[in-house]
């Protein structure tokens, strides 16, 4: 174990969420190979099969900023905070404004894909173990070329795990008020019911409504919500968290 590992045996679960497959499969590949420490337990291209996957939440996502997707990068990095995931952008696209949208919505670092993997690996571990990693992101070997040359066979590189190529139907809409959106964001988001109360300026009998509204809604569309965690999952799915 290098002194960049954390102290405790437990492997840190990572996901990664990337639109490009061969980046997707090639630093899983390397994570395997060479990070005994952390342990990739989603893989895919895909924002509502990473919410999906049962191994959600993880303890660090590694994500893509650019996906061709309807769910904002802000929406996706809340979600998976809400949820109790950290998140590491990674992105070409290394600009000041994407920077701040990224961070200011709670991600814990913004690393350009200019960085060679063995840096952007380190930068995970250092969030798995609670750290906000600052500074610039560095430069040299792009990420796409450091996976490249890792040793994984060019099969395997380029063959996506079946899940991550599927094509994802998007969920059913529950049909949900703007009350009981705003309500839900709220308790996402980690308030209590009360504070839900508070904070929309309604009585707590008022709140609990909507948010047992918004349930049976999910509930009546196949999409289970009935516990704090499948609340969160269905907000992360519908792009709430703006």
């Amino acid at each position: 174990m290098t002194s960049d590992e954390p102290a405790d045996h437990r492997a840190a679960r990572i996901g990664i969420l990337d639109d490009h497959a061969l980046i997707v499969d090639g630093l899983a590949s390397w994570i395997d190979e060479h990070a005994a420490d952390l342990s990739v337990v989603i893989r895919t291209t895909r924002w509502l099969d990473l919410v999906r996957n049962p191994e959600f939440p993880v303890d660090v996502v590694l994500m893509d900023l650019q996906l061709d997707e309807s769910v904002s990068i802000e929406s996706r990095i809340r979600a998976c905070r809400a949820a109790g995931a950290d998140v590491v952008v990674v992105t070409a696209l290394d600009d000041a404004a994407s920077r701040a949208r990224s961070l200011e919505a709670g991600a814990a670092a913004f690393v350009s894909k200019t960085l060679p993997v063995a840096d952007l690996v380190s930068i995970a571990r250092r969030v798995a173990r609670g750290e906000r990693p600052s500074g610039p992101t560095g430069v040299g070997s792009s990420v796409t070329g450091a996976i490249l040359t890792t040793g994984a066979s060019a099969a395997a590189a380029g063959a996506a795990d079946p899940g991550t190529r599927r094509d994802v139907p998007a969920p059913a809409d529950a049909g949900l008020s703007d009350a009981e959106r705003r309500a839900l964001v709220l308790y996402a988001e980690g308030l209590s019911t009360a504070e839900v109360a508070r904070r929309m300026s309604v009585g707590y009998e008022t709140a609990k409504t909507y948010l047992r509204r918004a349930r049976d809604k999910y509930a009546k569309v196949g999409r289970p919500a009935g516990r704090r965690a499948e609340l969160i999952r269905r907000v992360a799915e519908d792009g709430m968290l703006e």
